[in-house]
């Protein structure tokens, strides 16, 4: 077995580019999600190490200490912090000329060719799902033989190997709660609007809308819910309970939890035996019978993709969803208890300056708990992509879609509507919905309650001002 090393680098400050990470950039508050796609294929090699350096605060010195006794080092990359990892990379082969590098993630599954092109250092890519890729790789098989990859030979020839199946049976994968303990420190990890220290794990891969925007789905993950068992699951969590009891939350990081209610409910129930608190990504189209099981069973909150209130928006993303069926879901949220997150996108096809006021009235309405309001970013891959480069919305030199400091840029543009407006536009959504009497009171409320909230939302809001003084000197 070769000593391995899984890494993701160290990249901007505060920037939160982890494998579960939706939008790889500096966000308006500090946070940092678990390096699940890592530490999976981490699971199954024995021996290795898995480095998180970001929430780590690592810097390089210790990793090319560590590289000097490895044989192979797995990145995580994306398209916001691929020349950094490429820079990264050359820095491990200096330390160590025998290292064999390999990356992974969305950007090098969808871009192989011109991933290898620009990553001199890089041995291999692995396209799409890369466990199992990773394993053979691990144990010494010859590149040639891997599905899956697309390699550099002794002689520079770049090659692609055929394609990888899918995984089917998920619950062929072992538990990444085990690389979690071993290499991890869990309060290292937080998010805003999840209780801490929390977890998250993937109790499946694979969702079944089409969004046009969404990475994951479009390039690693596919359309079809594959899912592990509500006992594999349960045995996790209880496993992960053990492990780490001072957890108050657990995260289901599934792109969309709620694809088979039949199976969110059972793992509700299962959750309910454990008497544990957790939240998992919903789609805002969930009957209330069901909001009603997983609330009754320790469910918490919903991270929900609103994206936009108007109907239109919806339809141009392939979105699936209709305006008035999402008002009912959170209205129906709101009467069970069960907090939501609401993520919103600005700058989508269809955008204008009318929209952007339907949807910050849309949010306000509707009222949820918390919010983040994201720029649409055409990701290699995505339909997003292909249509804003075929459209001329898109300009190439902003590939990267971040800017020097690691804060996201409105890459996309309409005829009807700049960038700057669209840029401009997060920051005025953020104040129309915050900075409103009712909800500075429930905040204030909130705070009063709990002097661990009022330590976090104060420490949120001096992030938040940092956040727009740098996006205003960008």
């Amino acid at each position: 077995m070769m000593r391995t090393l899984f890494l993701q680098p160290p990249s901007f400050d505060g920037f939160d580019g982890g494998a579960g990470s939706r939008y790889q950039a500096k966000r308006e508050i500090r946070s940092f999600w678990f390096p699940t796609w890592l530490a999976q294929p981490a699971a199954m090699v024995d021996g290795s190490r898995l480095i998180d350096a970001p929430p780590a605060r690592m810097g390089m010195e210790p990793i090319l200490e560590d590289v000097k006794n490895r044989d192979l080092v797995v990145m995580h990359t994306s398209t916001p912090s691929f020349a950094s990892d490429v820079r990264v990379a050359q820095m491990l082969k200096d330390a160590n000329p025998n290292l064999k590098i390999g990356m992974v993630g969305a950007k090098v599954a969808v871009q192989p060719d011109e991933s290898m092109a620009k990553g001199g250092p890089i041995d291999f890519v692995a396209r799409n799902e890369f466990d199992f890729t990773i394993k053979e790789i691990a144990e010494g098989r010859d590149f040639k033989d891997v599905d899956g990859i697309t390699w550099r030979n002794s002689n520079g020839v770049v090659t692609a190997n055929r394609d990888r199946a899918m995984i089917e049976d998920m619950d062929s994968l072992p538990f990444v709660t085990e690389v979690y303990k071993r290499d991890l420190k869990i309060e290292d990890y937080f998010i805003g609007y999840l209780m801490h220290p929390y977890i998250s794990i993937y109790t499946g891969r694979g969702c079944k809308s089409r969004c046009t925007f969404c990475l994951w789905p479009q390039t690693v993950g596919g359309h079809r819910y594959r899912t592990r068992s509500p006992e594999h699951v349960a045995a996790e969590i209880r496993l992960a309970k053990q492990y780490f009891p001072q957890v108050k939350e657990f995260m289901f990081d599934d792109d969309t939890f709620t694809d088979d209610l039949p199976r969110a409910e059972a793992i509700a129930r299962e959750m309910g035996k454990l008497g544990v608190t957790w939240s998992c990504n919903a789609k805002a189209n969930v009957p209330y019978e069901t909001l009603k099981i997983m609330k009754e069973n320790g469910l918490r909150l919903l991270l929900v993709g609103y994206e936009s209130g108007n109907q239109q928006i919806l339809h141009n993303i392939k979105k699936g969803m209709r305006v008035e069926v999402a008002k009912e879901f959170t209205k129906n949220c709101h009467k069970l208890g069960i907090k939501i997150h609401g993520t919103f996108i600005v700058g989508l096809p269809g955008e204008t300056k009318e929209t952007i006021q339907e949807t910050i009235q849309f949010a306000r309405e509707i009222n949820p708990h918390t919010l983040q309001v994201s720029l649409a970013a055409p990701y290699p891959g995505t339909f997003l992509h292909k249509q804003a480069t075929e459209n001329g919305w898109f300009n190439e030199a902003e590939a990267e879609l971040i800017d020097e400091n690691g804060v996201q840029i409105a890459p996309l543009h309409y005829p009807h509507l700049s960038h700057t407006e669209i840029f401009d536009s997060v920051e005025e959504f953020y104040r129309k919905f915050y900075f409103r009497a009712p909800k500075i009171a429930s905040i204030v409320n909130e705070m009063v309650r709990s002097p661990q909230m009022m330590k976090r939302r104060l420490r949120e809001g001096v992030e938040f001002f940092q956040f727009l003084k740098d996006r205003h000197a960008a």
